[in-house]
């Protein structure tokens, strides 16, 4: 199966060029609105049976949190981003093999720590899985990756983010 991200479609991917199941959110789709020719294939598909559009469980959203929490890409997933990566869970699920089709790269890592395999369309994709850290780029104290603020709370810099460490090069 395959699980289709915003980005799949502003890349270009025409659901009508595959054979495998497609599926893929309602939030997905309020993210295309404003380009009519990609809006009018999402559309063609989800009408004609070829792309499933869906909700997830929320048992699958909070499995989803729990891991970008882990790896640290929580704060840089957006609703959207969540739930599709929650459809991907549920159909691993249902003794399927989904490949989440995206260039979002947190998409790409939460989906390496839980076992899905994604594929890039016009982006290379994540090359290891990565556990992010927030960090201040004056003084260099760190901030866990959820936390909330975006400032430093001793100096007041604009928090960034860095890799804390490589946990595993991922097969291409």
């Amino acid at each position: 199966m395959i699980v289709l991200d915003t980005s799949a479609f502003l890349a270009g991917f025409n659901p009508f060029s595959v054979g495998e199941d497609q599926v893929t959110t309602p939030k997905v789709e309020e993210e295309i609105r404003s380009n009519s020719l990609i809006q009018m294939r999402f559309r063609t598909a989800a009408e004609s049976g070829r792309l499933q559009v869906r909700e997830p469980s929320e048992e699958c959203l909070e499995i989803v949190e729990a891991s970008a929490i882990k790896v640290g890409d929580a704060f840089y997933l957006s609703e959207t981003d969540k739930q599709v990566l929650a459809i991907a869970i549920e159909a691993k699920r249902s003794n399927g093999n989904p490949q989440i089709v995206t260039d979002d790269y947190s998409i790409q890592n939460v989906a390496t720590n839980l076992g899905i395999a994604f594929a890039p369309l016009a982006a290379f994709g994540i090359r290891r899985l990565l556990e992010w850290v927030r960090y201040c780029p004056a003084c260099y104290r760190e901030y866990s990756a959820d936390c909330e603020s975006a400032e430093c709370t001793v100096c007041g810099t604009e928090l960034r983010r860095k890799p804390r460490k490589k946990l595993k090069t991922l097969k291409m």
